[in-house]
């Protein structure tokens, strides 16, 4: 499944991706640094990729309506551009009281 789950910076060639909440339980990991292909080159793009890696990544992003995402700390769309360095959160949408 990941490539590598470091508990150190990413390398400037792989993205690091972060699940919280049922991502990271449907997935299995809250971590993971991919290297995708060259093509994926937004959190759309990625989020179809992963979708790809196993069946926990693919219940976990079936609706990415009900997934929110974040680059580099920073929210982000599904046209938000990634690239190698980066690092993507994946979280459910959040509601304050």
């Amino acid at each position: 499944m990941p490539d590598e789950m470091p508990d150190r910076p990413v390398r400037p060639d792989r993205i690091n991706v972060l699940y919280f909440a049922w991502l990271r339980q449907k997935i299995g990991a809250g971590r993971e640094t991919v290297t995708p292909p060259a093509e994926v080159a937004t959190v759309g793009a990625l989020i179809d990729w992963l979708r790809e890696r196993s069946p926990g990544h693919a219940d976990a992003f079936a609706n990415a309506r009900f997934v929110r995402a974040a680059v580099n700390y920073e929210f982000a769309s599904l046209e938000t551009a990634v690239k190698p360095g980066d690092e993507i959160a994946f979280f459910p949408p959040v509601t304050g009281g």
